[in-house]
């Protein structure tokens, strides 16, 4: 027998799994129909995730945190967007908000904001997109310049996700415009600050639980200690934290698929047409066997591109994209395919697959698209940054 290694999730991974799964089918599943129709906040949801410890769960003990490796964390984010993707945001978007504080930040600043988040104190999210720079995030327009003992901050994003909630704010804003990236730097800035303000909700196909809007800065004060690692480290700390919380959205998108396709299961074995289930039908078993085959397919590349996240690795650009991609393209697939064994049913609202089809569309699209996504493997490629499991 060979010595290598057993892929498989250890006991505390598929206990925290388990338990995710349980407060998920009794607080969030309930009111995800009624989030996407209203185009609400899930608070139902994030009271139960926050009561669970499962609302940030990667921040580290030392700050208060559930200290969840990137492993676990990618287990509650999928479980949650198993059940609604718009509460899902909730974890992923507090990780990707706080990551670079978590990354670069002093000790005073993780102390500070990472201990508030652990105590639910308030959200994080994550500002990098502009109205004219989207994937080229390196022409922002949104500038810091300095003032006695500390900076101020005028501009515009776009695309911020659960702005408004959120109670703190990762944002990039140009310090110095001649050193294009080099001259960009990471700033944390508090719903409360003076000059904060934000736009209307964006009306979206899906995820219309999470609320997305601009936020504006105009002449927002910031002490100097607000400051993510040094001036013009901003875009370098950005794309680091991209690099991990990549992952998280693959996540997304593997919970949405299992969704779906856990819901075809159930329908096709009861539904009945011609004197027998539709699931006795070779044709139907044959979608549904690639349904499947392609959702274990991402879960495992997915969990593989957490392990890298977690120790590191230097193929984790490569991993985190891969993952990303390869996942949110299934989500889409499958969930389509989902509403397809559902037939007309799958058409309307009052069955979830139709939710589930507009939710996955995202995971396409948001943080890098997937036609980015692979630019970014391809010159991970190139340089020959890639290793085998």
């Amino acid at each position: 027998m060979s010595d290598a290694p057993i892929y498989a999730l250890s006991e505390e991974h598929q206990a925290i799994r388990a338990a995710v799964r349980d407060v998920c089918d009794a607080k969030v599943a309930p009111y995800a129909a009624v989030v996407d129709e209203e185009a609400r906040y899930p608070h139902e949801a994030a009271a139960a995730l926050l009561a669970a410890d499962f609302h940030a769960p990667h921040v580290p003990e030392e700050y208060g945190g559930a200290g969840a490796d990137a492993l676990a964390t990618v287990l509650v984010i999928e479980e949650v967007a198993r059940a609604c993707v718009s509460s899902s945001l909730i974890p992923a978007v507090n990780k990707l908000g706080s990551l670079p504080v978590q990354l670069a930040g002093s000790e005073e600043l993780k102390k500070h904001y990472l201990g508030a988040l652990a105590r639910g104190e308030g959200g994080f999210s994550y500002c990098l997109s502009e109205p004219e720079a989207g994937s080229d995030a390196a022409s922002m327009k949104t500038k810091a310049v300095r003032e006695g003992d500390g900076w101020v901050l005028n501009g515009t994003k776009r695309w911020i996700t659960n702005a408004g909630e959120s109670e703190f704010y990762t944002v990039l804003a140009v310090t110095d415009p001649d050193k294009r990236t080099r001259g960009i730097t990471a700033f944390v800035v508090e719903k409360s600050d003076e000059g904060v303000s934000f736009g209307a909700p964006e009306k979206k196909l899906g995820i219309k639980g999470s609320p997305t809007r601009e936020v504006y800065f105009d002449n927002v004060r910031i002490p100097a200690d607000r400051i993510i690692g040094e001036e013009g480290q901003g875009f370098e700390i950005a794309m680091r934290t991209l690099d991990h919380t990549r992952v998280t959205i693959a996540a997304q998108a593997v919970g949405v698929a299992q969704g779906a396709l856990d819901y075809a299961l159930e329908y096709a074995k009861e539904r009945q047409q011609f004197g027998k289930s539709i699931a006795d039908f070779q044709g139907l078993q044959f979608l549904l066997a690639d349904m499947g085959m392609k959702v274990e397919a991402a879960r495992q590349m997915t969990y593989a591109a957490a392990g890298r996240s977690e120790r590191g690795d230097d193929d984790l650009t490569f991993f985190g994209a891969a993952a990303k991609c390869f996942a949110s393209d299934v989500a889409m697939e499958v969930t389509v395919n989902a509403v397809q064994v559902l037939g007309g049913y799958g058409y309307t609202r009052d069955y979830p697959v139709e939710r589930m089809m507009r939710d996955a569309k995202i995971t396409q699209i948001y943080e890098g698209t997937n036609q980015v996504q692979r630019i970014v493997m391809a010159r991970q490629l190139l340089a020959g940054v890639q290793s085998e499991l």
